[in-house]
């Protein structure tokens, strides 16, 4: 076999090309591999010269896929199913207290529950060992169709996904969206509606992150205009204390007001109607024939029968 084309067809290639394709942005897909744009421009351009064919052409500013691309791009899905099939079939046998448990979870969620239960269950299975990713929604995905993660700790429903073949979810708890303010003259709601809100400026999450899709879609479904951005920050820790610096409305899932309330000035009300969605686990079907991953899941649902989600947030 031609070495040269081994090297060229590595996992590290293949997963350029699959982040090139899932993105169709040199720009972008760099940023989420954290390599520099000619980095990335140079490993497809290896695999292009080694198939002698195109794989993306461009119009504009737009980038398009070829018809050796769309091969490639199935070959080498094909190809990562064959090994995580293999890979997961091997797992099945393993041992449950022995081994890695790869999380991924989405940067916006609060994190207090989760890495209790981390430190938790490392004290019972200290043959377990857990990664913790805090990643963007682009970020999880890739790791999850690549199965470089075994359990994605996201926002569901998300209509950003199309492929759910593949995927199981598990709920952990039905999560609301809630409105932060410093106004005297709101003091007296208990809920507010998205009209009411936009004559002043706001904090939100950044472009394509799930919750700032979700109040676009909910401003659009409320024929309600978008409102003026102070700022656009990635957790929800920055964009309280953001809020809180500048005055500006934001809205946090509840899960991170009960967790922060003792320090928070700002007061919360509900939208009207509600905004809600569910904090959950996503992954592979075949995971949960994995014996560490299962006993993992079984042992998160456990810890929340002892004392509920909510009830752990104010502890």
């Amino acid at each position: 076999m031609d070495q040269k084309k081994v090297s060229i067809f590595s996992s590290k290639t293949l997963d350029y090309f699959l982040q090139l394709a899932e993105t169709m942005n040199y720009t972008k897909a760099a940023h989420i591999l954290g390599i520099s744009q000619p980095a990335l421009t140079q490993q497809i351009k290896k695999i292009e010269r080694s198939i002698d064919a195109p794989l993306f052409y461009s119009i504009g500013k737009k980038l398009y896929m070829t018809e050796a691309g769309q091969t490639m791009l199935r070959t080498t899905h094909s190809i990562y199913t064959i090994l995580n099939n293999a890979s997961n079939e091997i797992q099945k046998t393993t041992n449950s207290n022995q081994g890695d448990v790869k999380l991924g979870l989405l940067s916006s969620i609060e994190d207090k529950i989760f890495m209790q239960f981390i430190m938790n269950y490392f004290k019972e299975n200290p043959g377990i060992k857990v990664t913790l990713y805090m990643l963007t929604r682009d970020e999880i995905w890739h790791k999850l169709e690549n199965n470089k993660i075994d359990l994605a700790i996201m926002y569901l429903p998300d209509q950003k996904i199309v492929n759910w073949k593949p995927y199981s979810s598990r709920k952990i708890i039905d999560e609301e969206l809630l409105f932060l303010h410093h106004k005297e003259e709101l003091a007296d709601q208990e809920t507010i509606m998205l009209s009411q809100t936009t004559n002043h400026p706001w904090s939100v999450y950044p472009d394509t992150y799930y919750i700032n899709d979700l109040l676009r879609e909910t401003f659009k479904n409320q024929l309600s205009d978008w409102p003026s951005i102070s700022g656009f920050f990635t957790t929800p820790e920055q964009l309280y204390e953001f809020s809180e610096a500048t005055k500006s409305f934001t809205a946090l899932p509840k899960s991170f007001v009960r967790a922060n309330q003792d320090k928070m000035s700002a007061r919360a009300l509900s939208f009207e109607p509600p905004i809600v969605f569910q904090l959950s686990f996503v992954y592979r079907h075949d995971k949960e024939l994995i014996p560490r991953i299962k006993h993992f899941l079984e042992d998160f649902d456990h810890y929340l029968k002892e004392v509920d989600y909510s009830t752990r947030l104010k502890t």
